[in-house]
């Protein structure tokens, strides 16, 4: 059985930050643990021993790790708004390499906008997310058919669609990441136009 110690996610899982989790155990492949939930960022001032949830998060995330590698290939999860991305690369840009694959879906961008940011030596392909999943965008990109991994459990889908969305090579525009500060929009209020 793969264990989180072994994996690039150890240090995350130390500090508290993976919550609120679909996943957290090994996957279908030998050595590969993975992850779909909450990684925190931010956390609240915390009085006493209450707990409160993070200020904020990336969300939906999903990924895996490989026993005894220190990095993590493959990352994909939702940030309410893009100004974070600055602190999610602060608090992972470590653990991820320069040959992996990297997507955060933004609700606060144009939905038509789709580029690329390099911090650091890390690139991250920025894409819009409005009222759908990570999973469903994801599944799309990677042009992963439901059908086809119906039958798996979890952590084999999850393999199945982050090794497939390894592959995904779509030369987007690299802006910096003050530029898309700029291009960014208000944020969108979640629970807006939802029924009470």
């Amino acid at each position: 059985m793969t264990q989180i110690e072994k994996t690039a996610l150890a240090r995350l899982d130390r500090e508290g930050r993976l919550l609120n989790a679909v996943l957290k155990g090994p996957t279908g492949k030998p050595g590969r643990f993975g992850f779909r939930g909450d990684i925190a960022l931010k956390f609240q001032a915390q009085l006493a021993d209450e707990k409160r949830p993070p200020d904020f998060s990336i969300e939906q995330v999903l990924t895996y790790a490989n026993e005894g590698e220190a990095t993590i290939q493959i990352l994909a999860g939702y940030l309410h708004n893009f100004a974070y991305l600055e602190t999610a690369h602060e608090v992972i840009g470590d653990l991820l390499s320069p040959t992996g694959a990297y997507f955060m879906f933004c609700n606060n961008i144009d939905l038509l906008a789709k580029f690329r940011v390099k911090l650091g030596e890390i690139t991250y392909n920025v894409l819009p997310c409005d009222e759908s999943t990570v999973w469903k965008e994801m599944m799309d990109l990677a042009m992963v058919d439901k059908n086809d991994i119906k039958k798996l459990d979890t952590g084999g889908k999850l393999d199945v669609l982050l090794d497939t969305a390894l592959k995904f090579n779509d030369a987007y525009e690299v802006i910096a990441y003050q530029q898309g500060v700029e291009r960014m929009e208000p944020v969108k209020n979640r629970n807006e136009n939802r029924p009470v």
